[in-house]
């Protein structure tokens, strides 16, 4: 079954009036690059977020969020097994998790973290080709934590890992592809390449998955809708911003559109389609 940009406009709008009015807690372990960014990204979607890694605390905010996050961007030995207890904690309450493997591949102690961390069954991933590719075992062309692989080398990787791990993949790129374990797969054409100029925004990314995932039980569909929404904020914002604003500007046109973003405006902006 295909589903056009029409039919799919429904769902993502009311997956984003459901963040908007439920206001789901976001429990994010992440890197210490992207935490103010991310959680400003959340509130300005709707959501409420805690910023937490103390393993004296993670399983009691797990337990009580409607999402946890864990994102290895700034890894350090004593926040590993705080994301290892925020995992086991989220499945074994039945709450979604998402994986950010940021820079899958540039080291081997990443890769271990990985290997580890995917053992922990989290519901979705979501990373850029280049990681996408590495977590599935196979070889990356990698730039620290930047991709140089096209988003077209990692879909057979991402099928992979759905099949192998059982959770949701998306491939992050120009084109964002969401892929699930019984088959779908929605492609997602909106997005700016300003939005790659801004530390953090590719981990926003990953916290609005669990946002979405929070208030819709579908997987699949609740990371489509959060990279669709997300892909249409980016693009909008940079239709807005002055002639000679730079990547600091942008950032706040970013916020302020996600803030903002009308069922209209969605309508008129959003390119996406899905098979099933």
């Amino acid at each position: 079954m295909n589903i056009t940009n029409d039919s799919y406009l429904d769902a993502v709008w009311a997956d984003i009036c459901a963040v908007r009015t439920q206001a789901p807690l976001v429990h994010s372990v992440t890197n210490l690059v992207v935490t103010a960014l991310n959680a400003n990204v959340l509130l300005a979607a709707g959501a409420s977020p805690i910023m937490a890694h103390a393993i004296e605390e993670v399983a009691d905010l797990a337990r009580i969020s409607g999402a946890v996050v864990v994102n290895i961007g700034t890894l350090d030995s004593h926040w590993v097994p705080a994301m290892q207890l925020a995992l086991d904690t989220a499945y074994e309450a039945g709450k979604p998790s998402v994986l950010d493997p940021v820079g899958a591949g540039a080291s081997d102690y990443r890769n271990r973290v990985l290997a580890d961390l995917m053992e922990r069954r989290p519901s979705l991933v979501r990373g850029n080709a280049s990681e996408i590719m590495s977590l599935a075992g196979e070889f990356a062309n990698t730039k620290g934590v930047d991709s140089t692989d096209p988003v077209e080398r990692a879909l057979a990787a991402a099928q992979a890992l759905t099949q192998r791990n059982g959770c949701v993949v998306c491939v992050s790129g120009p084109e964002d592809h969401v892929l699930a374990p019984d088959g779908r797969h929605a492609v997602l054409r909106n997005g700016h390449p300003l939005m790659t100029r801004v530390t953090g925004v590719g981990c926003s990314a990953s916290a609005l998955v669990g946002a979405f995932a929070a208030v819709q039980p579908d997987a699949w569909r609740a990371c489509a809708s959060a990279m669709a929404y997300w892909g249409v904020v980016g693009q909008i914002a940079a239709e807005r911003i002055a002639p000679h604003t730079g990547t600091g500007g942008y950032a706040t046109v970013l916020l302020d559109v996600a803030s903002t973003l009308t069922e209209a405006e969605l309508a008129t902006t959003l390119r996406a389609e899905a098979s099933a």
